[in-house]
């Protein structure tokens, strides 16, 4: 399964609303007909209701969602504290509607599917107006990337989508970045407290591990510090090709390897920090098998942990690990750890 994302939640915290998110996921096999056209569905809503009427909408299709939600757009804008973030046209969005779109396959049912929405959408007293549009596969592969603009991130680097041209670096290095269909693009707050992290524990000349690397996002990132070596490694060989591609767009790409595979299998060495921006799940999996990955005083770099897995994720820790750091924002956290002496 492929995944286009720019935002991906394993769970949404409490009372946290998504001025944008885009989650697309559609099966390999359907890749090679992207040029069918499909069918869009956008069902608007209220922004109170946007929650509930999205969970109606994942029923009706697994080939992808996104949601436009633009309530609390400059409440986002401030935190994030840049600009380019809003413009004129979103200014001008309804803040007291979201806007759902769905998309069915050329396989699959139009008519059926707004039949489910309008009963589902009636039976839970969600006022809504369903349009239906013909649209090539290629005008919604690629919609998401005007929401897309170059963001700061911690105090050093600027992540810059490779479409963005026009754009002040701030005085920043400048992270160009090329998604494609993998994981990591910066605008997430587990991309984001990770990146911070390790700018501030990174040291020049680090050999640099990044498990599940995705887009790549991490390693480019920690070659930029100053990082001399960076390894990224991913089951999926989609994200390994990206992530080399990302490299090779900021001129690091002979400092970089990508592995495809799982980490115990198919890495070896020792790396001064070692970096995984993944589920809690996988966090506690590799708990057992990081240290040996690790330098002397090494750094271990997590994130991608709902608060409320933090405690599950301490608790398998515990016995091997120290907490140097731990950053939180909107209800995901990040940690800085070293191996316990023993």
């Amino acid at each position: 399964m492929v995944k286009i994302s720019v935002e991906i939640l394993t769970k949404k915290p409490a009372g946290f609303k998504m001025a944008i998110k885009i989650m697309v996921e559609i099966y390999q096999e359907r890749v090679e007909h992207m040029s069918e056209n499909w069918t869009e569905i956008k069902i608007c809503v209220p922004s109170s209701k946007a929650d509930l009427a999205g969970d109606i909408a994942n029923m009706t299709v697994p080939h992808g969602i996104y949601i436009e939600d633009y309530s609390d757009l400059e409440e986002k804008a401030l935190e994030i504290a840049h600009i380019d973030l809003i413009d004129e046209e979103l200014l001008a969005k309804d803040r007291t509607k979201a806007i759902i779109h769905i998309y069915i396959s050329p396989e699959d049912n139009p008519t059926e599917a707004i039949s489910f929405l309008e009963e589902r959408l009636s039976s839970c007293g969600i006022e809504y107006s369903i349009d239906r549009v013909d649209c090539a596969m290629d005008d919604w592969l690629n919609n998401w990337k005007k929401y897309f603009k170059p963001i700061p991130v911690g105090k050093k680097l600027l992540i810059r989508p490779i479409w963005e041209e026009d754009f002040d670096n701030m005085g920043r290095a400048v992270l160009n970045l090329e998604p494609g269909l993998a994981f990591g693009t910066g605008t997430h707050e587990t991309t984001r407290l990770c990146m911070e992290l390790i700018e501030e524990y990174l040291t020049p000349g680090t050999d640099f591990l990044d498990v599940g690397c995705g887009s790549g996002i991490l390693s480019v990132a920690a070659l930029l510090l100053g990082a001399g070596s960076a390894v990224g490694v991913d089951i999926d060989p989609l994200a390994v090709k990206t992530a080399a591609e990302n490299a090779r767009l900021n001129g690091v790409e002979g400092k970089f390897i990508g592995i495809c595979g799982n980490l115990a299998d198919r890495v070896s060495g020792k790396y001064q920090m070692v970096a995984a921006n993944i589920v809690a799940d996988i966090v506690i999996e590799l708990s057992c098998s990081v240290p040996e990955f690790l330098a002397p005083n090494g750094v271990y770099i997590i994130s991608g942990i709902i608060d409320t897995r933090e405690q599950d994720v301490l608790d398998a820790l515990a016995g091997r690990f120290t907490v140097l750091q731990r950053k939180t924002e909107r209800g995901w956290v990040a940690m800085a750890l070293k191996v316990k002496e023993r």
